[in-house]
């Protein structure tokens, strides 16, 4: 676990419902079936990791499996992001179907509460799916929920909403909605770098009904349960460029990082929670791959998302992330992922710089660097035809160097499993 910048650590000590002229916020999605062995303790350090990083409150991912149990741990939650000054929004999974009793059930528990999120007057609610209900089915749950003194501003994530063309079907077909989550974070099963076509076109559609306009940010895309669920997306440098795309090209109302901890899509930038069951296939690709250093990254951007100026870097930092074989070795276990030739065999690597600096990446025979300007730059070295090798990196200054090595191999040989989840680490 690791310190990050006290700086960000403060957030506004009143929850009060939000005026026309809102500000910027940033949440994570929080996979709270991943919560059912949760001690109040786990609430207190993930809550504690988020703010650090900026992060303004989660976006709880609810399901019907366990719900009695999850539901326990959802008040545990609320008892500790109240005293924090931490946001929490419901967000219910439509992956299961659900009764719209349980979750005005769910909203109405936590409605009075310091903690729960409010935009243009009503407490936000959002989902995973549920367009495969009509609009009488939320215009329901909405007016139930108003009779019982609960305005609620509706802004989904309807998944099967992504292309561009459809928002005005998607207006026409829902009354109900008040805004809108783009899920969709990652490309599209193709080789090429996602757009913000999909997002100027679902923000104009939410800006009609008075927002919010959720963006995705993600850092990556693999999963490898078996069948259907094998897959990879191209997301080698999408943690560095989605965020610009947030912040020069979009201008969202709400960015929600996805995920801080949906670790079998290894998306995650939370710390690896011992206490979680993640099955039997999980685990052999997400145990020793951790991603906190990823969350520098996000300490960067969150603030110049939230004020349209870069911030001041004061300390040099390079956040490097790799996988632990090439794409193209046979492996003992598991299936060959779907889009697995898209990924580029490489380390990647993203400076932070307070001034300038030489950055060099080494691993095996293979060399690479570049000038770093005053802010973030990345770069990147292709993996070596040696086995068994690790990175170097340093940052080189007038005043010195900075160096470290990664602490994950790259091998040639002896993969167990099809694995394109990365490691990440940081220099500093």
């Amino acid at each position: 676990m690791f310190t990050l910048l006290a700086s960000l650590v403060l957030l506004s000590g009143i929850v009060l419902p939000v005026a026309a002229a809102n500000p910027k916020y940033v949440f994570a999605h929080f996979m709270a079936p991943n919560a059912y062995s949760y001690e109040v303790s786990d609430w207190q350090t993930d809550i504690s990791e988020a703010q650090a990083t900026g992060i303004d409150g989660f976006v709880l991912n609810i399901q019907t499996i366990n719900m009695a149990i999850i539901e326990g741990k959802i008040d545990d939650a609320f008892s500790v992001a109240e005293p924090a000054n931490f946001y929490l929004i419901p967000s219910f999974d439509f992956t299961d179907d659900w009764a719209v009793s349980d979750m005005e059930r769910i909203v109405s528990d936590h409605a009075n509460s310091t903690s729960a999120f409010w935009y243009n007057g009503g407490l936000l609610v959002s989902t995973y799916g549920g367009d495969s209900h009509n609009d009488s089915y939320w215009s329901g749950f909405k007016s139930d929920l108003l009779a019982d003194g609960i305005k609620v501003t509706f802004a989904p994530a309807f998944t099967t909403y992504r292309d561009p063309s459809l928002t005005g079907t998607l207006l026409s077909t829902y009354s109900s909605l008040d805004g809108f989550f783009n899920w969709w974070s990652w490309p599209d099963d193709v080789d090429a770098n996602l757009t913000t076509t999909v997002d100027l076109a679902y923000q104009q559609a939410a800006e009609t009904r008075g927002g919010p306009y959720i963006m995705s940010v993600s850092p990556w895309q693999f999963k490898e349960l078996g069948g259907t669920q094998d897959w990879v997306e191209l997301s080698d440098t999408l943690w560095y460029y989605r965020w610009l795309q947030a912040i020069q090209d979009v201008n969202p109302d709400i960015v929600e990082i996805v995920t801080w901890n949906d670790y079998a899509e290894s998306h995650y930038i939370g710390d690896i929670n011992p206490n979680v069951n993640l099955g039997d296939i999980a685990p052999l690709y997400v145990d020793g791959f951790v991603h906190s250093p990823w969350r520098y990254v996000a300490q960067y951007f969150i603030p110049w998302y939230r004020t349209g100026q870069a911030p001041p870097i004061t300390d040099d930092q390079v956040i490097f992330w790799y996988r632990s074989h090439p794409k193209d070795v046979t492996c003992a276990q598991g299936d060959v992922p779907r889009m697995s030739t898209f990924p580029v065999d490489a380390v990647f690597a993203l400076a932070l710089i307070s001034d300038s600096a030489t950055v060099t990446l080494d691993i095996g025979s293979n060399h690479y660097q570049w000038d770093a300007p005053a802010g973030a730059s990345m770069g990147s070295v292709p993996f070596p035809t040696e086995h068994s090798q690790i990175p170097f990196i340093q940052i080189i200054t007038d005043s010195g160097t900075t160096s470290g090595y990664g602490s994950m191999y790259v091998t040639q040989t002896n993969c167990t499993i099809y694995n394109f989840n990365p490691w990440v680490g940081i220099i500093q």
